[in-house]
């Protein structure tokens, strides 16, 4: 935890690490999501950013959607990654 109080909130969908940029619009949003309760929690911004991302890797896939941006329209299916 933060001895000094909760994190601030500093990404949202304009300001986000460059770690995330090629991750499509919406695993982007739920990384974001992801590391900022994280940093909300105390831990450490890059631990956060390493578990958010992968998190929203996996919750992209759950849903079905694209994982990176250049992942054009393919279904994650047709990329083998199911």
């Amino acid at each position: 935890m933060n001895p000094q109080g909760p994190a601030t909130m500093p990404w949202n969908a304009t300001f986000f690490p460059s770690s995330m940029q090629n991750l499509s619009e919406a695993a982007r949003g739920k990384a974001i999501e992801i590391a900022n309760a994280l940093l909300a929690q105390g831990m450490d911004e890059g631990k956060a950013i390493r578990i958010a991302i992968a998190k929203s890797r996996q919750w992209a896939l759950h849903q079905g959607l694209r994982v990176r941006e250049d992942d054009r329209n393919q279904e994650a299916g047709e990329q083998g990654l199911v």
